[in-house]
């Protein structure tokens, strides 16, 4: 989606945002452009989220650390630490500007000797959080922290997870694939819910060690930007 102008301050994401459209970069040439794809990849933040039985077990032992906003610079530089990225300079400042002004968030998983094993970043508005990348440097981490988001949004009422893109392994988590009018309707409505707040004061909530969900699936997922599950 070319645009005659890239507003890439904290104000001009949310609104492409609150419109349904995201950048991405050209780590060739640098160049960023807006893109809204038809259809829309979406994770279910209810019963049809599926988690595999061994990743299950992995989140109950409490394998790893997981954190909220503890280090969204490292996590956005993990996740742009590959040979083809789409996370460019330019789309690492926007950003973390945007983590300053509120609605970017990350989710870290650390080893036990602080280590920091992987992690997830994304944008948080209304009702609707906006999966962007995922990475991991021990096996099994990102989606150790995946299913502490699922757990934090559940817990809050978020209507919508978006991961833009579908793919195979998302498909394993119950990702699915919405037509874009579909996809604008739950916008919408998720835009509008009320009282959904990231930060609620009760950190202890979002521990997934207890939660209970699907894990009839034995494989797992990867939100867009990663090449393959870890």
């Amino acid at each position: 989606m070319p645009s005659p102008s890239l507003d890439l301050t904290p104000e001009g994401l949310v609104r492409a945002y609150c419109a349904g459209a995201f950048p991405m970069g050209d780590g060739r040439t640098g160049a960023v452009r807006w893109y809204a794809p038809d259809p829309r990849g979406i994770l279910p933040l209810g019963e049809r989220f599926h988690v595999p039985s061994s990743l299950a077990r992995l989140v109950r032992q409490g394998r790893f650390c997981v954190t909220f906003d503890e280090a969204f610079e490292r996590v956005i530089a993990g996740c742009a630490d590959r040979e083809r990225t789409w996370i460019t300079p330019r789309i690492q400042r926007a950003y973390r500007a945007l983590h300053r002004a509120g609605p970017a968030h990350s989710v870290e998983a650390w080893t036990d000797d602080g280590v920091l094993a992987g992690g997830l970043y994304g944008v948080a508005l209304g009702g609707a959080f906006f999966g962007e990348s995922m990475f991991y440097r021990k096996s099994n981490a990102s989606k150790v922290a995946l299913v502490h988001l699922v757990r934090r949004l559940r817990r809050r009422g978020y209507r919508l997870l978006d991961t833009q893109y579908g793919n195979a392994h998302l498909e394993q988590f119950g990702g699915t694939e919405i037509p874009r009018a579909e996809y604008h309707r739950r916008l919408a409505e998720a835009l509008r819910a009320p009282g959904v707040t990231w930060q609620d004061g009760d950190a202890s909530s979002d521990d997934a060690s207890s939660e209970a969900y699907e894990t009839d699936s034995p494989r797992a997922a990867s939100l867009t930007g990663v090449d393959a599950p870890d």
